[in-house]
Formats: C-alpha cells, sequence, structure tokens
C-alpha cells in the first residue's frame, strides 16, 4: 500500500486557500459580489488555519479553541455594535493587531531559535527582525491612528522641536540594532528594539492630520500585511506569506487610489500637515450669506425635476439616513425623475465606505457612478443634491490654485443647474477649509439633521 504523502496534502490545501483568496479578493472589487467574495476570502482562512493547526503537530488545543471562541464572540459583538461611521476606527484596531501578531510570532521564533544555541540562519534571523520592526510599528501607529479617528487625543498633527530629527535618529538606532542582533544574537537588545519599533510607530502617525488619517490607515494595513509574510518566511509557512503579500499588496493598491483621489502623495502625507482639524477653520464664511431653502422650495424643485443626482457623503453616514436617502431616490422614480448617486473614491472616510452604506439600504447598483463617470453629467442635471459631503464638492480644489486641496479630483456639482445641501451648519470638512459651493448663487442650504431633513423632503414630496 502506497504511503501517504501527508506534505504534498498540505500543500493541495493550501493550494486551494490560495485560490480562494485570489478569486475572493477580485469578487471584492464590485459592491454586487463583495459579500460571496468576503465568504470566500473567509473560508480560504478558515481552510488555511486548520491545515496550519495539524501540520505544525499541536498537542494540546484547548488555548487555541478557547481562543477561537472567545475572538469569534468578540467579532460577532463588534460586527453588530459598530456602527459604519467608525468603521474606520475599527478597520485600524484590526492592522494594529495584525501588526502585533505577526511581532509576536516573530518574536517567539527569535526566543526559540536563540534558547536553541545554534547560530540562527541570516536569512532567517533578518526576516524575524523585519517582521518585528513592521509589525511592531504597525500596532503602535494603528492605535495612534485609531485615538485620532475617534478623537481621544484630536485629529490635529501633533509636533514638537526636532521631531524629524528625532524620528531619524529612532530609524537609525533600529538598523544599527537589527545588523547587531542578526551577527549576535542577544535578548537584552531585541528588548530594546521591540521597544524603540513600538515608539517609531507612534512617531510616525502623530505629527499626521486627521484628514489623512484614512491614506494612514490604509498605508498601516499594507504594513501588517509585510509584517505577516515576513513572519512566515521566518516560520517557513507558505500560506503565510502569500496571505501577508496579498494583504501588502492590496493595502498600497488601495493607498494609491486615495492618495489620486486627494491629489496628494505618500511623502506629503507622512510629512506635511494637511487636514489639522476643523479648528484651522479660517471663519471666512462669517462674511457671506448663504440662501437658505424651506423644505417646501427644496421639495418643489426635486419633486419637479427631470434628472437628480444624489451625493452622499460622511454626514449621511452620521445621520444613518441612507434607509430615507433611498426612499426619496424611488419616490422620485416613481415620479419620472432619473435619479443617480455620485460616489467619491474619498466619500466617507475610506474608499467603498458609500458604497457599503448604500448597499445596506439596497439602493441598486446600476444607479451607483463614480467620480468619472458622472462629472460630465452635472451640467446636465436640473438638481444636485449633497447630504453630508464638503471637501470632494469643494470648488476651491478647482479654482483656488493657493488652496490646501488645490488639484484634487472633485465632483463637480457646482455646475448644475440647482444645488441642494443637506448639512447641520456651515463648518468645515476634515480639511479645515470653507467651501465656496455654500455661498454660490445656484446653491440652497437645507440645515439640519441629515435623516430629519430627508424625511421632510420625502413628506413635501408626496404632498406635490
Amino acid at each position: 500500500m502506497a504511503e501517504i504523502n501527508f506534505d504534498l496534502i498540505i500543500a493541495a490545501f493550501y493550494l486551494v486557500s490560495a485560490i480562494l483568496f485570489f478569486y475572493g479578493l477580485k469578487q471584492l472589487g464590485s459592491p454586487a459580489t463583495a459579500k460571496s467574495g468576503n465568504r470566500l476570502a473567509a473560508l480560504g482562512m478558515l481552510i488555511a488555519v486548520v491545515v496550519t493547526l495539524f501540520d505544525r503537530e499541536i498537542v494540546r488545543f484547548e488555548v487555541i479553541i478557547a481562543g477561537v471562541v472567545v475572538g469569534s464572540l468578540i467579532g460577532v459583538v463588534m460586527s453588530r455594535k459598530i456602527k459604519m461611521t467608525a468603521m474606520p476606527q475599527l478597520v485600524a484596531v484590526f492592522n494594529g493587531l495584525g501588526g502585533a501578531g505577526s511581532a509576536v510570532v516573530a518574536s517567539a521564533e527569535y526566543f526559540r531559535l536563540e534558547g536553541l544555541e545554534t547560530n540562527i540562519p541570516i536569512e532567517i534571523s533578518i526576516t524575524i527582525m523585519l517582521g518585528t520592526l513592521i509589525g511592531a510599528v504597525t500596532f503602535s501607529g494603528s492605535m495612534i491612528a485609531f485615538t485620532k479617528l475617534q478623537e481621544i487625543i484630536g485629529g490635529s498633527p501633533f509636533i514638537f522641536p526636532l521631531q524629524k530629527i528625532v524620528t531619524a535618529l529612532a530609524f537609525l538606532v533600529i538598523a544599527a540594532l537589527i545588523a547587531l542582533l542578526v551577527i549576535e544574537p542577544n535578548l537584552q537588545l531585541f528588548y530594546i528594539l521591540v521597544v524603540i519599533c513600538l515608539l517609531l510607530g507612534v512617531l510616525l502617525v502623530i505629527p499626521i492630520g486627521g484628514a489623512d488619517m484614512p491614506v494612514v490607515i490604509s498605508l498601516l494595513n499594507s504594513y501588517s500585511g509585510v509584517a505577516a509574510a515576513m513572519a512566515g518566511f521566518a516560520l517557513g509557512n507558505v500560506m503565510l506569506i502569500i496571505a501577508g503579500s496579498l494583504v501588502g499588496a492590496a493595502g498600497l493598491i488601495l493607498t494609491q487610489i486615495m492618495i489620486k483621489a486627494m491629489n496628494r502623495s505618500i511623502f506629503n502625507v507622512l510629512f506635511g500637515a494637511f487636514g489639522a482639524s476643523a479648528a484651522t477653520a479660517t471663519g471666512e464664511s462669517a462674511d457671506k450669506a448663504v440662501r437658505e431653502a424651506s423644505v417646501e422650495d427644496a421639495a418643489i424643485s426635486l419633486g419637479y425635476a427631470q434628472t437628480a443626482i444624489f451625493v452622499p457623503g460622511y454626514g449621511l453616514a452620521v445621520a444613518r439616513a441612507q434607509h430615507q436617502l433611498k426612499d426619496l431616490a424611488e419616490l422620485l422614480g416613481a415620479r419620472g425623475v432619473d435619479v443617480r448617486y455620485a460616489i467619491h473614491p474619498v466619500a466617507g472616510r475610506m474608499p467603498g465606505h458609500m458604497n457599503v452604506l448604500l448597499a445596506e439600504a439596497d439602493v441598486p447598483y446600476d444607479q451607483l457612478y463614480d467620480l468619472d463617470e458622472i462629472n460630465s453629467r452635472f451640467s446636465e442635471t436640473d438638481i444636485v443634491v449633497v447630504i453630508g459631503a464638503n471637501d470632494v464638492v469643494n470648488p476651491a480644489a478647482r479654482d483656488e490654485a493657493g488652496s490646501p486641496i488645490y488639484g484634487m479630483p472633485i465632483l463637480e456639482v457646482d455646475k448644475s443647474r440647482q444645488v441642494l445641501v443637506l448639512k447641520r451648519s456651515l463648518s468645515p470638512g476634515f480639511a479645515g477649509l470653507d467651501n465656496e459651493l455654500f455661498y454660490k448663487d445656484n446653491t440652497m442650504m437645507l440645515f439640519g439633521d441629515a435623516s430629519e431633513s430627508l424625511a421632510n423632503l420625502i413628506t413635501g414630496v408626496k404632498e406635490l
């Protein structure tokens, strides 16, 4: 009887997991297939974890099973309790825990090999050090990003004298320690390395303003993947290398999408001070007049329009008004109005934020248009309804060369025949800039909570 080749079986299961990862990731590119893609990728991860546990010949599973149960319960509770507006913070925490996990795995392998009192192969030693470095930086940096987004420490850049010099020195010390540890293992130096790596993560993120924090989270997501890949090299685990590489690449692509949509660069994000906070607003709005609309006037403009475009923003997410928005769209559609949704790549706080929010309300996918598809239609549109969006519709990005957001691609809603802005106040967006759109002759402002305003508009349109 032929002997069973367990290594070949393990490799086959890993291949199945990798295929599920690839196909699931591809399906995540569309709102219509994102749910099934997420399930496929989760199934791939489950297979990879189970196979790895048996491959590594773990004798006692009690702690592992307890961890799976506790972790699953936490995940279920968080998925039900976390609001869509807090999704970037949740992603930051996930990134941080992923980075911490990779750093712990790399450190544990270092402790194991150092305890054997044999020479650690140089390639293994280097990957352990890189996994520890990137994982620790990801953890501490992500925790700072979380506290900024949650406004625990405020969204303004935190800058102190000689900050860049201190950060550069931390880099140099880390490089020196890694070189020494690769040459000669030393537990005391390794502990020092971990502490300085954690400090470096803090130093890299605290000077970045709140408006750029979503980009930082995306970059940290990429770091967590690279850290996992490094841990995979250290352990000789192919599946961990593949999964980490996919996360790292996906994070970089997402970062590129975001900085392109903001007309920024990675260097500018990491070392600039854009997006300090709303408190940096100039206050110029005090000398300008807006045209405030009544619900009746706004309802008439909507009800008798032929074409309408909705532009959702972070304010829609805060008000949890996506269902009312869909109801209004359906009501207008029943009156013969051609309704579309314009989605900016960084509407909300992360790419895809608005797509997920609208999908939750079962908004048809074929009504969603991205910036490149919809911008040419604004000049032909009777009315555009802006719900809680700000910087992504600010004409200063197109018209004012001296503006901090100049060159950032925007939804050119001001070119439409009429604009209705639903907003609580004239407060600026994440960039802390006044928005000229609010003061244009073709703009009407309807102040109040987006959910209440939309409900009033629905009533008003029904009464026409």
